[in-house]
């Protein structure tokens, strides 16, 4: 009886091939081929076969033991789903020791050797056949190995990721979405390392993750390999790239939010290590703005082709290395977002209808609000004392933290952007997390009630006790629309692509001066002369606008992303924009303005509107006004 081939090259792949190599493997295929030529390519490697680990379990005959293990067993037990996960792990990964199919990956290792560079590393990444799919990622439910680079820490990689099929995340998933565990089998893909650990990764998605808004791309980043950024160990980087006017040929990024990026995982003297970042990467973005590009147009190019090869439109979750060799940048990873993408037409809208001392505040996840008692989770062993409804506060979770964390009312975290894991499973789980929260952990004391709120835009925060609040219903398509067009007013950029979605004719009234107040804080003149400012303003002012060429750049730059967001938000809708229209005593209030504000009894009546926009006491902050609407228009398209 011939021996069977359980080696696939990438180049040999594609998305057929789900059954033979699983989601994930399936994908790097299809995607080696699409990008071939592109700025961001796909690494070389090849899949072992998810027939190499049914023929192991076959011929070890260790079928019947992991049936005993696993038919019936109640995975809220967590003390008994530990005890079979760890011994249905043992079994497979004994079955899969065998000769055969070590001296097969060998064999390969060696050829992806000579097709590259010759000594390499590579990743060691797990692909089941249920992964990856439309109605169901599996993200993070199995392990991978990264930076392996001898043959016996290949072989040993491999056996434990042919094992992680039966993690304990892996098995509740599984029964909770309905899937045999003895239909799903595990295929193991091997790809040549980007070494990211020198530049950054991160994540991209063709929507927007907390609202659905699909006509944008969202790209997160940080410094060293990704696993940082999906644990939630960092705050990443965000930008987002507008569709309809990329696609038009204007290459601007239309928004971005600088990160506080605390550390890196990277490969020195042989491991895996933690190091600090420092203060001055730290104020730096890790991606330019070109690169930033590149990868839009690599996220498109990956959306449309499985857009097309679905027959509907298929918002997609992709991940992305750079190489700090090279320069290079890779696509590693890309599935079909589900959670976001899936929300049916009906309207859900939270709001608080009392108030609370607020506690801590972070990125809200989600849009909705829950109150419960915290439970404050220092390390895996507070998680038995965790009961139904609680809010589960922590500094960052982890995949095997998700039977705990389905029963969350909701859930807070130190550390970690919009994509990191406790963002990911809060939004499938659809309850509300306030990520990045900083000093959660400290301020939060388990067993007192508070209600976290994630319906006040992009911020989320947590107050004390039980804040009372109402949730209304609504299905827009039961709407008559009426014969007047009806026009939004707004004033906060964060809540755009939100209120988009709304029908509506577009924007009658954008006001800028709540951009400038919130989203800048600095004052228009003292942004054009900053000569001006008296030594403690000055120093204020230069930490602000610090890695911008001046504070000008800031001031334009800043109000630009504001202003563009909304018109992005609302395209090819009209937005009517209202320059600034602040009072002096308001003007005076923002970093710089006292200096340049006069006092006024009656600050109504006073020196405000277009009354000022040409005078000489402001027409230079009235021309960066107009230089960043300038930039809105010609720069990034946004001509409506």
């Amino acid at each position: 009886m011939p021996i069977a081939a359980y080696i696939r090259w990438f180049d040999d792949l594609g998305l057929a091939d789900v059954p033979l190599v699983g989601g994930k493997t399936a994908s790097l295929g299809e995607l080696h081929r699409l990008l071939a030529g592109s700025l961001a390519t796909v690494p070389d490697g090849f899949a072992i076969t998810a027939q190499a680990y049914r023929d192991a379990i076959a011929q070890a005959g260790a079928g019947p033991e992991l049936h005993r293990l696993l038919d019936g067993l109640d995975v809220t037990d967590l003390a008994a789903l530990g005890r079979a996960a760890a011994r249905a792990r043992e079994i497979v990964y004994d079955a899969t020791g065998g000769a055969e199919l070590h001296n097969q990956i060998l064999s390969a290792f060696a050829q992806l050797r000579a097709r590259g560079t010759g000594e390499i590393s590579v990743a060691v990444r797990s692909s089941a056949t249920a992964e990856d799919l439309p109605n169901a990622s599996f993200a993070g439910q199995h392990d991978s190995y990264l930076h392996v680079r001898d043959e016996a820490g290949l072989i040993e990689a491999c056996r434990r990721c042919f094992a992680s099929l039966f993690t304990d995340r892996a098995i509740v998933y599984r029964v909770d979405n309905g899937f045999d565990h003895f239909r799903v089998a595990l295929s193991v893909a091997v790809m040549q390392m980007v070494r990211s650990d020198e530049a950054a990764s991160g994540v991209a998605f063709t929507l927007d993750t907390e609202s659905g808004f699909r006509e944008v791309v969202f790209v997160t980043g940080a410094y060293g390999l990704g696993e940082n950024i999906v644990q939630g160990k960092v705050d990443p980087d965000e930008f987002y790239v507008h569709k309809p006017t990329f696609r038009q040929g204007y290459r601007e990024v239309l928004a971005r939010s600088l990160g506080r990026k605390q550390q890196r995982l990277e490969w020195t003297k042989g491991a895996l290590r933690q190091r600090r970042v420092p203060a001055a990467e730290r104020g730096r973005f890790c991606l330019a703005d070109g690169e930033v590009l590149i990868l839009a147009e690599a996220a498109l190019m990956i959306e449309d082709h499985y857009s097309k090869a679905a027959g509907r439109p298929t918002p997609m979750d992709i991940e992305w290395a750079k190489d700090g060799v090279d320069g290079g940048l890779h696509i590693v990873q890309a599935r079909p977002e589900t959670v976001a993408s899936r929300r049916g037409a009906e309207i859900v809208t939270y709001r608080l209808t009392g108030s609370g001392e607020p506690l801590v505040s972070g990125k809200a996840v989600g849009e909705s609000i829950a109150s419960g008692a915290a439970r404050v989770i220092g390390s895996a062993g507070d998680l038995a004392a965790f009961q139904p409804g609680e809010v589960l506060v922590a500094a960052a979770t982890s995949p095997d933290w998700e039977p705990v964390m389905k029963r969350a009312a909701a859930i807070v975290t130190d550390r970690g952007g919009r994509t990191c894991h406790a963002a990911i499973v809060a939004r499938e789980l659809g309850v509300p997390a306030v990520v990045g929260a900083q000093d959660a952990t400290r301020r939060l004391t388990s067993g007192d009630r508070v209600t976290v709120s994630c319906a006040e835009g992009e911020a989320g925060h947590v107050y004390a006790g039980d804040v009372p609040f109402d949730v209304e219903r609504l299905d827009p398509r039961t709407l008559a629309r009426p014969r007047t067009e009806v026009m939004i007013n707004i004033a906060h950029p964060d809540l755009a692509f939100r209120v988009a979605q709304l029908p509506s004719a577009g924007v009658g009234l954008a006001r800028m001066e709540f951009i400038v107040g919130e989203e800048i804080g600095l004052h228009p003149m003292a942004a054009a002369h900053p000569d001006r400012l008296g030594p403690r303003d000055a120093a204020k002012v230069r930490r602000l606008t610090a890695g911008y060429a001046s504070p000008r750049a800031f001031f334009v730059e800043r109000l630009a992303q504001g202003v563009g967001t909304i018109a992005a938000a609302f395209y090819p809708r009209p937005v009517i924009v209202r320059l600034s229209d602040f009072k002096t005593n308001e003007y005076a209030r923002l970093l710089g303005g006292s200096g340049f504000e006069p006092k006024e009894e009656n600050p109504m009546l006073g020196f405000r509107g277009a009354a000022r926009y040409s005078h000489p006491a402001y027409a230079d902050g009235f021309a960066l006004e107009c230089a960043a609407l300038r930039q809105v228009r010609n720069e990034m398209g946004l001509t409506n």
